[in-house]
């Protein structure tokens, strides 16, 4: 089925948009939620949120991709679950303590804060930009969709050895250019 049926039954708030969703994106979706959570039982719980929140969001919303942007909603679905294990396991004494105090003490999130977000951000597709297709691709399935390097070797044809030191090659290579922009790291 084509993305602008799925989302025209999301639209019609037919039951079957979800499991047309699954039967196209569910296998990239359970991916993304499996490198970034790494446990199967909590990937499957992401990635059935992820349907959730896309079931929410469309309507009002209309993506253009639907396969990009199912991509991201479970992307940081997964982190935000990611998040919650984390602080429930292993910090949930200061966790409880300072969403006490949440009501009392003012946002980080501010005007100049998402600008300075949004700066960064095209600083980011400018260098991006600036690489080989290869490298762009690689840099994202490492970066953003959180592939394993041995994997990612694999893929490449490479050593595991290898491709460490060219993913370090780029991060070195971008960490010069938000240096160049201005940004102190």
């Amino acid at each position: 089925m084509e993305d602008q049926d799925i989302v025209k039954l999301l639209f019609e708030r037919s039951e079957s948009a979800i499991s047309e969703l699954d039967k196209k994106y569910g296998g990239y979706c359970r991916n993304i939620a499996i490198n970034i959570l790494t446990v199967e039982s909590d990937a499957e719980e992401c990635v059935n949120d992820a349907y959730f929140r896309t079931w929410n969001s469309i309507p009002p919303q209309k993506p253009g991709k639907l396969g990009t942007w199912l991509g991201r909603v479970t992307r940081n679905t997964a982190i935000d679950m990611w998040r919650k294990n984390h602080r429930q396991k292993r910090y949930s004494g200061i966790e409880e303590i300072l969403d006490e105090l949440e009501d009392c003490i003012p946002s980080p999130d501010n005007v100049e804060n998402e600008i300075e977000g949004r700066e960064l951000s095209e600083a980011l597709n400018s260098w991006l930009a600036l690489l080989t297709k290869g490298d762009r691709v690689l840099f994202i399935q490492r970066y953003w969709y959180g592939e394993k390097v041995n994997k990612l070797a694999g893929e490449y044809g490479m050593s595991d050895k290898k491709l460490a030191k060219k993913l370090y090659r780029l991060r070195q290579s971008l960490k010069a250019a938000l240096e160049k922009e201005g940004y102190l790291l």
